[in-house]
């Protein structure tokens, strides 16, 4: 009896224990044809339920294939092995069988997610961090002051030219956006200090409140804080970006330190600029107090003005100013350690950027709360 192949068919029987499905005609994806459920339904109701040890496809005469083919063969396999039964093929197709065996494949599962440490583990981490930040903090300090040391013996690389480079750009170039900020200070400190002090018909009190803030805290604290998201980021972005192009790696071979070279120009011309900025922001300062002392508590200028010098001594200016030196070597410091830790790419330099700017105002804020105590024990 001839079989038609223009159709996809298979027949399944058992046989002493073994499941035997025939396959055969054209198996086409698009096309109906039969699936697995169906036979192994019809061969179960057959036996009466009874369980197979072995399934085995066989091939007829099969006239075309796809993967239609090798999905009926994944599924007859995993029939198989949900009943514990050995899986066999006969006669067919190479390709059919080597595709069932890739469907077969599952993907691999995630690997599962690491757990969360716990805290020793945390904090045991961010004090390795911190100490290591700490070293390379003081070995650059301690580089610093070797470089000062050769550069009084006259054997440093310190190139003037260079410094007065920076000093105009972290300093002639930083007025207009320092000066901004300082007179926008003292009109806020000018006019929460009028909110209060008019209730008690103190209002002239505001010149002092503001001579001494803008003097002691607030100009120093405000020019250094503008100044490290500035200056310190440019600092870091092209030290960054020399490592970056191995320029830093270029002056090594030929001998020049860094230090002297790079880090030593830019830490000089903050430390001599920063107190110059200071100077000019306390006295834009004062005069933005003085807009509010005139505008809002009718105070005329030469008394707000006799009144800010006679609460304010130099003992107060010289305070202000040692606190932005000190700021401004602390924002060279970091900004030229995250630009010489920086990774080589430019994503590294914009993470180095960004670390020197948080760096530099760490920094600040912990020496103004050391300066607090220091100056309160010595009685300034």
């Amino acid at each position: 009896m001839s079989e038609s192949v223009s159709q996809a068919r298979a027949e399944a029987r058992v046989v002493d224990g073994v499941l035997v499905v025939r396959v055969g005609g054209a198996w086409r994806m698009t096309e109906p044809h039969p699936t697995w459920d169906d036979l192994a339904l019809a061969a179960m109701h057959d036996r009466a339920g009874a369980v197979p040890h072995t399934v085995r496809i066989e091939a007829g005469p099969i006239e075309d294939w796809d993967s239609s083919l090798a999905l009926l063969l994944r599924q007859a396999h995993r029939g198989a092995e949900s009943i514990g039964a050995k899986f066999e093929t006969s006669g067919l197709p190479d390709g059919a069988r080597r595709l069932a065996d890739m469907l077969r494949d599952e993907a691999p599962k995630p690997a599962p997610a690491p757990p969360l440490p716990d805290l020793f583990t945390v904090v045991g981490n961010t004090v390795n961090g911190f100490a290591a930040e700490v070293k390379e903090f003081s070995r650059l300090v301690g580089e610093c002051s070797f470089s000062i040391g050769r550069f009084f013996r006259g054997q440093a690389q310190f190139r003037w030219r260079d410094c007065l480079l920076e000093m105009q750009l972290s300093g002639g170039q930083a007025l207009p956006i320092v000066g901004v900020i300082a007179v926008l200070t003292g009109v806020i400190l000018a006019y929460q200090a009028a909110a209060q002090l008019r209730q008690f018909g103190a209002d002239i009190f505001v010149a002092d409140m503001v001579g001494i803030a803008m003097v002691r805290e607030m100009g120093p604290l405000m020019t250094a804080v503008v100044l490290a998201g500035r200056t310190g980021a440019a600092f870091a972005a092209t030290l960054g970006s020399m490592k970056a192009n191995e320029e830093i790696d270029a002056l090594q071979t030929l001998g020049v330190s860094p230090v002297d070279f790079l880090v030593m120009p830019r830490l000089s011309a903050l430390f001599a600029m920063l107190p110059l900025l200071v100077l000019f922001a306390d006295a834009l300062g004062i005069i933005g107090g003085l807009i509010i002392a005139m505008s809002i508590l009718d105070i005329p200028a030469n008394l707000y003005w006799t009144e800010t010098k006679s609460f304010v001594d130099l003992s107060d200016l010289f305070t202000g100013l040692i606190k932005a030196a000190t700021y401004g070597a602390l924002i060279g410091l970091a900004g030229c350690l995250r630009g010489m830790q920086a990774e080589r790419s430019a994503g590294g330099v914009g993470q180095a950027a960004t670390s020197a700017v948080v760096t530099s105002i760490f920094l600040i804020i912990v020496a103004n709360a050391v300066y607090a105590v220091l100056f309160n024990i010595l009685g300034w």
